[in-house]
């Protein structure tokens, strides 16, 4: 049986609206034609993107943060992470995310590439990174900003990750390919 290719599979934008527009993000709904001519609407959240970083102590540990979510009303422990200032490098944010939460500088930063966190309802575009060599000169959190440092083994972190997760998948991710370059020689520290 032969599949049908659908080869034109781009939706192009005919009405934009605006119902939203905060500091993080913005709400708005959209109305595509479909690549059958139709229209159909879609609802799109711009974000303005994050960081998160994987970084490993000189003992092989990996430093979390453990935080309360809002959102889901949960308390989550997670790699560090944080939101792009507007036009702002990922590295750059990357380091400036690990010093305020962790209190860590680092002296290596790996690139791991990018995901996107839900391609279905938002354009933001999440940048990963690993670190290390790291030295710790004291925490400089927002003033919005609650949170523990744990550190977790690297090996118990892969183990936890493999076998169902942290909950939340940028963590998950970042450890998972941290440990997968890492296995196979491809981290080459990053200049900057």
């Amino acid at each position: 049986m032969q599949e049908e290719i659908i080869l034109e599979l781009y939706e192009r934008t005919l009405e934009r609206d605006y119902v939203f527009k905060g500091k993080v993000i913005n709400v708005r709904r959209d109305t595509a034609q479909l690549p059958n001519g139709k229209a159909a609407d879609r609802e799109v959240i711009e974000h303005t993107g994050g960081v998160t970083i994987a970084a490993l102590t000189d003992n092989d540990e990996l430093l979390f943060v453990r935080q309360f979510r809002y959102p889901i009303g949960e308390v989550l422990m997670e790699l560090p992470a944080g939101k792009l200032k507007a036009g702002e490098d990922p590295l750059t944010a990357a380091a400036r995310e690990l010093l305020e939460e962790t209190g860590a500088v680092a002296r290596n930063f790996y690139d791991l590439g990018w995901i996107y966190t839900s391609s279905g309802d938002t354009t933001e575009r999440l940048y990963i990174y690993a670190a290390d060599g790291l030295t710790f000169i004291g925490q400089r959190l927002d003033e919005d900003e609650f949170l523990d440092v744990l550190r977790v083994p690297l090996t118990e972190a892969v183990r936890h990750s493999a076998a169902g997760g942290y909950g939340d998948a940028k963590t998950d991710i970042a450890i998972l390919r941290f440990d997968a370059q890492r296995r196979i020689g491809m981290l080459e520290p990053i200049r900057f």
